[in-house]
């Protein structure tokens, strides 16, 4: 089977395929670092959260951090990963003046959480399952900082040691757009379990992004023999904080790798980084093979191990996951798949959503929250956690246009009312107090009809010719009422005074 037409990319001498892994890194939610008890809290003063451990001062030996292994093995869980209760940590050697140690203690061969998969939403309801390799532990680095004055370097450690899982894909992503649904949905998964908050502008969840492109037909020949040498020499992309970075960075390493291959050059292995403002990649350094690390077991610390007892008591206690929740809303309240992805992507839009429902229409309520909710809070530029208009409020006031107490237009000018904070209270309470309660009273409903009829003999004829202008009637009819006539009786009351069938 072929590659599908819309991930191949056109060369000057052919076609080409694309081929994305990534390295995600996320860091832990926990109060303390992986192998010390310095505060993991990120907006600490430099150099603040630093123990001896972290600064690596002679003699100071790593603790492992039990919860941050509790955290790891949750996150596995939640990739439908495989969970290995016996793992070792590994030194990985470089230098950088922000790494104390001269090392990094990290996992290698031994992870914590091996392969596993999960389900991507990919725009207009595709889905497809993107491999996972494994998730390891490690300790985060410091930072350094070269802005600070022209001919000096300064370094804070707060970051040093703290506990990063990096989730690493197979390479069976194919387009920019596949690559950034399934940053989006793994930072949809740890949020939802609470092992990672996932706030990517404060660098906690940011991923490498790997490329490589390959002639057309090579993908399948690498999917049949495990062979990576069909796929070509691949970059990585150093630390990627956000979603449209990420498509940016596929978009622009493939094109920018096709150009060189076409041009008779090579790809080198290196690690690049993104240019923001120009929206492209340049090289940081050539790319290091596992041996150039030399990895060997960390001889402070013993092999993690632990029973499948403990892994089966924190699978227990699981939440219900993006998955799980999507599918429930499709059975339970009728959306659409799309709909249903859209909601369950975020807990707290699920939440809002659920409550919301509870006004007994489910589709109803989902138009309402994806729609007009949404799109004000966007336009605010405000979370769901920040909205002004409760889940309460927002069921209440479909409620009213269920029991015909409002119409749909009056709806949405009360929603605009509470979410600007013109007025308080109850939606019953504003409709009220703003006498915007629709005219259900056929009687007066036709005595409006009666007078625009009279005053307006040419249009009532005009209507038995074309009784699509009809509609005009309906707009008299809603002006001259305020918009407070009810929608379903002006039409009926018109068809049958106007003879239209």
């Amino acid at each position: 089977m072929g590659a599908e037409p819309k991930k191949l990319l056109q060369g000057s001498t052919g076609d080409w395929e694309v081929v994305i892994g990534l390295e995600v890194h996320a860091q832990v939610s926990s109060k303390s670092k992986l192998f010390s008890g310095s505060s993991a809290e990120y907006g600490a003063g430099p150099n603040e959260n630093v123990s001896l451990v972290d600064a690596a001062m002679p003699g100071m030996l790593p603790v492992i951090n039990k919860y941050c292994v509790e955290q790891a093995i949750r996150t596995g869980l939640g990739l439908n990963a495989k969970i290995n209760t016996w793992s070792r940590f590994d030194r990985k050697n470089y230098f950088y003046p922000d790494l104390p140690q001269g090392y990094q203690i990290s996992q290698y061969k031994d992870p914590i959480v091996g392969e596993g998969e999960i389900e991507v939403e990919l725009e207009g309801g595709e889905t497809i399952n993107v491999g996972i390799e494994r998730l390891h532990l490690e300790q985060d680095a410091g930072k350094s900082i070269h802005d600070l004055a022209p001919k000096e370097s300064y370094v804070d450690l707060n970051r040093s040691g703290v506990a990063l899982m990096e989730i690493v894909s197979k390479p069976e992503m194919r387009t920019a757009e596949e690559g950034a649904a399934y940053f989006s949905k793994l930072r949809s998964i740890v949020r939802y379990l609470g092992t990672c908050d996932g706030n990517m502008e404060e660098g906690s969840m940011r991923a490498d992004v790997n490329v490589s492109v390959c002639r057309a037909g090579n993908y399948d020949k690498f999917r049949e023999t495990g062979d990576f040498s069909y796929l070509g020499t691949r970059t990585e992309t150093k630390n990627v904080n956000s979603l449209r970075y990420v498509r940016q960075v596929i978009d622009y390493e493939a094109r920018r790798q096709i150009e060189v291959l076409e041009g008779g050059g090579e790809i080198d292995q290196e690690t690049r980084l993104f240019d923001v403002k120009s929206g492209t990649t340049r090289t940081m350094r050539s790319k290091e093979d596992a041996h150039d690390y030399r990895y060997f077991p960390d001889p402070d610390l013993l092999p993690l191990e632990f029973e499948q007892a403990w892994v089966d008591e924190i699978k227990a206690s699981l939440p219900e996951l993006p998955d799980a929740k999507k599918h429930r809303f499709i059975s339970d309240y009728g959306l659409s798949p799309y709909d249903a992805s859209v909601l369950a992507a975020d807990k707290a839009s699920a939440a809002y959503f659920e409550e919301v429902a509870k006004c007994g229409d489910g589709k109803l309520a989902s138009n309402w929250v994806t729609g007009d909710l949404f799109g004000a809070l966007n336009k605010a530029g405000k979370e769901i956690e920040e909205s002004p208009v409760s889940a309460a409020q927002l069921g209440e006031l479909i409620g009213l246009i269920k029991d015909n107490t409002i119409s749909g237009k009056i709806a949405k000018d009360v929603f605009g009312l509470m979410f600007e904070g013109e007025e308080t209270g109850s939606p019953a309470e504003i409709v009220e107090k703003r006498g915007l309660k629709q005219v259900t009273d056929t009687g007066a409903i036709e005595a409006v009809i009666d007078e625009i009829m009279a005053a307006n003999p040419k249009q009532v004829e005009q209507v038995k010719e074309k009784p699509k202008t009809m509609g005009w009637f309906v707009g008299q009819v809603m002006q001259k009422t305020d918009g407070k006539a009810n929608p379903q009786a002006v039409n009926e009351l018109l068809k049958k005074k106007l003879g239209v069938e």
